[in-house]
């Protein structure tokens, strides 16, 4: 890939932004400082900037303070990437999206506020908002990530002629998805219904009197197992049917942060899910699904025909 330029780094720097925001994000779920702004939105607490604010209150102020920088820098992006590359582009394209789905976002974060779906509410609704919050999350930082790509010299991703690789990257996202839906259930049950051991956090999983957001957290360790076998299959395909380059890179990335995730998962069960380690999960969640988009990106700049009249031209028979 070429040396990077300024519009690249600011997007990649934008990325990385937008990664502590949704950490930041959930911690204030995990602190239990959802509600610490009340009811309000876009004020917190009916103002501007409270007064004697408590820690909660703090705690919350400063993720609506930050989100509202990300949405800046987003805007940013998108009135640099108009300036800087021709039309219809893609970078124009994914800067553009990166805009509606921050913008989106933030009108989800202000529906769980309008709402009250923060703090103890342990109600359906709140695990259904969070759900669709979690998915756009990801959808944003997809196209964050693919704008930051091609912006530093990837290639244009090509959805025409692609063969059955296509549909594997599609179910290997959906699957993504569908997890990660299933940690932030489980994330919640834990911070709504705390154990204070294993053994009486296994009796509660398997209770049938138990709270349904505890009887949901028991499907994520099944959903994390599966999952992380289709999605290491689809990888070695990829790599296999396109190899090298960083199709190959990214597939040692994707093999390699499913470990790490496996491995944070069974740690986050064993200690009894502790914020820090929550964090640390959700940040290996982020990074798989943005390895994930990035070798699907970079599997899918060439079409399979292409490749084929490749093959042929070099083969010993046209050469002779």
């Amino acid at each position: 890939m070429k040396k990077l330029n300024r519009f690249a780094v600011y997007a990649w720097l934008v990325v990385a932004y937008n990664l502590f925001v949704i950490l930041w994000g959930a911690y204030v779920r995990a602190s239990g400082s959802g509600a610490g702004c009340g009811s309000h939105w876009p004020l917190c607490n009916g103002e501007v900037l409270p007064r004697a604010p408590q820690v909660a209150t703090l705690i919350e102020l400063t993720h609506r303070l930050t989100s509202g920088v990300a949405l800046l820098l987003v805007i940013g992006l998108v009135v640099w990437a108009f300036r800087a590359f021709p039309k219809k582009t893609q970078v124009r394209r994914g800067a553009l999206l990166s805009l509606i789905f921050i913008l989106t976002e933030a009108l989800i974060g202000a529906g769980l506020v309008l709402f009250e779906l923060v703090a103890d509410n342990a109600s359906i609704a709140r695990a259904m908002f969070m759900s669709v919050h979690l998915i756009n999350t990801f959808v944003l930082l997809a196209f964050l990530t693919l704008t930051a790509w091609w912006a530093s010299g990837g290639q244009p991703v090509r959805l025409r002629k692609q063969g059955f690789i296509i549909w594997l990257f599609m179910l290997a996202m959906f699957g993504t998805l569908v997890l990660a839906v299933s940690g932030a259930v489980a994330a919640l049950g834990d911070t709504l219904f705390p154990s204070s051991s294993l053994a009486e956090g296994l009796k509660q999983d398997f209770s049938p009197t138990a709270h349904l957001l505890i009887q949901l957290r028991l499907l994520h360790p099944f959903l994390a197992v599966t999952v992380s076998i289709i999605v290491m299959l689809v990888a070695g395909a990829a790599n296999f049917l396109r190899p090298g380059g960083w199709v190959k890179r990214w597939m040692l990335a994707v093999s390699l942060l499913i470990v790490l995730q496996l491995g944070a998962g069974l740690l986050n069960v064993v200690l009894l899910a502790p914020i820090w380690l929550q964090l640390v999960h959700l940040l290996l969640a982020d990074l798989l699904w943005l390895a994930l988009v990035l070798l699907a990106a970079s599997t899918l700049a060439h079409s399979t025909q292409e490749k084929s009249v490749k093959e042929l031209s070099l083969s010993p028979e046209l050469i002779t």
